[in-house]
């Protein structure tokens, strides 16, 4: 199993990027899918995710924000942030995670300038 996040980067308060995770080795119907965030000094923390068909949840800090969105063929979790704040500047990671087994991605850096 693995997991690769792409699409951090630098990005202005107000701005959007879009972050995707490719999952190697996972059938994500089969999986709960979710993106977390870890800022520095501060623990990791839920933003996102799917669980097998049920609809996306999503955590209060970005719901009216943030968008998670699958695509089976590609077997990719894509997350979409929008109107991005300061504080939302973290190690963002992707995980999968079924029964007992839980796969983490190695993360890909978000910066917002203020």
């Amino acid at each position: 199993v693995r997991l690769l996040e792409s699409g951090g980067g630098l990005v202005q308060a107000g701005g959007s990027l879009r972050l995707s995770c490719i999952a190697s080795g996972v059938l994500h119907s089969q999986y709960t899918m979710s993106w977390y965030r870890q800022a520095p000094g501060k623990q990791r923390e839920f933003i996102a995710s799917f669980s097998g068909s049920d609809g996306p949840t999503y955590a209060d800090s970005v719901k009216d924000r943030f968008s998670i969105s699958r695509d089976y063929d590609k077997n990719t979790i894509d997350l979409q942030m929008n109107s991005l704040k300061p504080a939302d500047t973290a190690n963002y990671y992707c995980k999968a995670e079924r029964w007992s087994n839980t796969y983490w991605g190695q993360g890909t850096q978000v910066t917002v300038s203020s």
